[in-house]
């Protein structure tokens, strides 16, 4: 940390902590792995002012992550976030959590970092998505259950769909759907990675993918709009066999996984608690058990994540209007709602636990919405202890005042950190 920058810390208080707080704040103070130095600035939107760090702290030119990451979800994060802050503020054997886990990034890299990892989300799906690949079978034994599943459908199959796949893969889709329907209770952990990876290869962009070309595979268009990107491009669906392209993607998320890794998954991955339903009412988690919970929460009106997932949905027979995901328009009624959920990250949080909350531009960067988040955090009795800043094109001076560079959704990942002090 340079001299300026204690001087800076010192005008606001920041480093009459403890260890770990400080050694964090320095860290990121002095951070230049990837060739720019730490821009900071002052930020007073609470009780205190709050220190902002602009920098790459975590790039896309960096090795990705863990094969196990590669299913898609709308607004998901990378997992390089998670772990920046995992890999700074906990340790081994800590519980980590993700009260909006989406797709699971933060539990997926909790466990690979041996901690232990507790999710909700609202919308069933995440855990569809999530849990097989925190204790993942081999492929051996996907191989063996894929080829005991007989496919056969003689039923009528959904017209509106016919504009994404060829007769025989709906088929082998609805066939492989029943499947699931009839097991119910019976899923075991191979059923749901069949079922995870089926899922996630409903819609996308190339031949790896059930579906005729279409928009990238973290959302689904309507058959309306298909029909028009089928005329567009004057294409009609080929054959795609199910069982197949599930067993080749099988083998890309496994890559990375190796014979080393059978204990944490065993010790770590088993153990993790997923539940369904709001992040203001978690339970099942000791209250004052968690050493740190990052997360990102449903922006302000950006993301139709119900919309997004209606084909999702349909195979997993899941009602997407029955799903209350937060879609909160006024920006009043959104920072309420965070506040409800900070009052239940404090009360699952330990003392001297932290929260990383991502947030992003929105309204074409009009709202910065860490600046509702640290008032809304203050609230529930969450300490605001810095906001940093990960900007990937650290080239224009504007980024490093948190001015925007796109005309429309989020340049960069905005992250609140919080602290449960007491």
């Amino acid at each position: 940390m340079t001299q300026h920058n204690l001087e800076f810390f010192s005008e606001i208080d920041i480093l009459k902590d403890d260890e770990t707080t400080e050694a964090f704040v320095a860290s990121v103070a002095g951070f230049d792995a990837f060739g720019t130095e730490t821009k900071s600035y002052t930020l007073h939107v609470g009780k205190q002012p709050v220190p902002v760090f602009v920098n790459e702290f975590w790039t896309s030119k960096q090795r990705a992550g863990h094969s196990l990451h590669e299913v898609s979800y709308r607004a998901c994060f990378k997992p390089q976030l998670p772990k920046f802050f995992i890999d700074r503020l906990t340790k081994e054997g800590d519980t980590v959590l993700d009260p909006f886990m989406g797709r699971g990034t933060t539990l997926m890299e909790a466990v690979l970092n041996n901690r232990y990892a507790a999710g909700c989300d609202v919308n069933p799906l995440s855990q569809i998505m999530c849990e097989p690949r925190l204790d993942p079978p081999s492929l051996e034994q996907i191989e063996k259950r894929l080829f005991s599943i007989d496919l056969g459908f003689s039923g009528e199959t959904p017209r509106e769909l016919h504009v994404f796949y060829h007769q025989d893969t709906l088929n082998e889709l609805c066939g492989l759907r029943c499947y699931f329907e009839q097991r119910g209770a019976k899923l075991d952990r191979v059923d749901k990675w069949i079922r995870m990876v089926a899922t996630n290869r409903l819609t996308g962009h190339s031949k790896g993918f059930f579906s005729v070309y279409t928009l990238p595979p973290n959302q689904a268009v309507t058959a309306e709009r298909q029909s028009l990107i089928n005329q567009k491009r004057n294409q009609t669906p080929e054959y795609r066999a199910v069982k197949s392209l599930i067993l080749r993607k099988s083998k890309a998320l496994l890559k990375d996984v190796d014979s080393g890794q059978a204990e944490t998954f065993s010790t770590y991955g088993k153990k993790s608690k997923i539940f369904i339903g709001s992040s203001t009412e978690i339970a099942g988690i000791k209250p004052g058990s968690v050493q740190l919970v990052v997360t990102s929460p449903p922006f302000l009106d950006v993301v139709d994540y119900a919309g997004d997932n209606w084909l999702r949905c349909w195979f997993n027979q899941v009602n997407p209007d029955e799903i209350p995901i937060w879609m909160h328009r006024k920006l009043e009624d959104w920072s309420a709602a965070m506040t409800q959920a900070f009052k239940q990250q404090y009360k699952l949080l330990k003392k001297g636990g932290y929260v990383a909350f991502e947030v992003g531009e929105v309204r074409n960067g009009k709202i910065k919405l860490e600046e509702h988040v640290i008032p809304a955090a203050e609230k529930a009795g969450l300490v605001p202890i810095l906001v940093l800043i990960n900007d990937q094109e650290f080239t224009k001076t504007s980024n490093c005042w948190g001015v925007s560079n796109q005309n429309k959704g989020t340049n960069t990942n905005r992250i609140v950190l919080l602290k449960k002090q007491s």
